[in-house]
């Protein structure tokens, strides 16, 4: 009789992202995993294959649940300056907030990218990529309305704010306090005039 699970998957991989992002991948047990999904360790094994996997699974619904979420809520603003304005004044409220300094589990991810496969690496450098391209394109199409000087480099401008959202996310674990990182925001949208 094959297996069948009796729990909700998405509901199981979210408990599970919550340990990665908080801990990392090498520090978080399969018993911390066990004990936070609720399941044993054979149902974790039987659905997933194994922690590598279920890290997989995480890191992708948090792509999907918050990267991929956030850059369409930015992508439907109208105003290619105002999204990013938006964007860095929103990383820092949410940096402010994280009581816990989990920063965010993609940026977590390509800090230790040398211990993870090819399919992590991948869904981080693609994310990460995405970002820089939503960049990309709101500098042209500043540019193209004439909100941002044509002689900004698109592609050298979209890097730096990509690495200042990565400054953002790492500093704010503790690093930096909230002026801090008002600051890097403020540099950030500096880019553009």
């Amino acid at each position: 009789m094959p297996w069948e699970k009796s729990f909700d998957e998405d509901e199981v991989v979210g408990k599970a992202m919550n340990v990665f992002w908080e801990k990392g991948y090498e520090p978080a047990s399969m018993a911390d995993l066990i004990a936070s999904t609720g399941i044993t360790r054979g149902s974790l094994y039987n659905a997933y294959g194994g922690k590598e996997a279920l890290f997989i699974k995480a890191l992708e619904k948090y792509d999907k649940d918050n990267r991929r979420a956030l850059l369409a809520e930015l992508e439907a603003v109208d105003d290619p300056v105002r999204a990013i304005a938006v964007l860095f004044d929103g990383l820092v409220a949410e940096t402010v907030a994280d009581t816990r300094k989990k920063g965010c589990f993609l940026v977590n991810t390509a800090s230790d990218l040398a211990t993870h496969g090819d399919e992590v690496n991948s869904l981080v450098r693609n994310g990460l990529r995405d970002f820089q391209a939503f960049f990309r394109r709101c500098i042209e199409v500043g540019q193209a309305r004439q909100q941002i000087p044509l002689g900004i480099e698109p592609d050298a401008t979209a890097k730096g704010l990509m690495a200042m959202v990565v400054a953002i996310r790492v500093l704010g674990r503790g690093v930096f306090d909230e002026t801090s990182l008002k600051t890097i925001a403020e540099q950030a949208q500096r880019l553009l005039r």
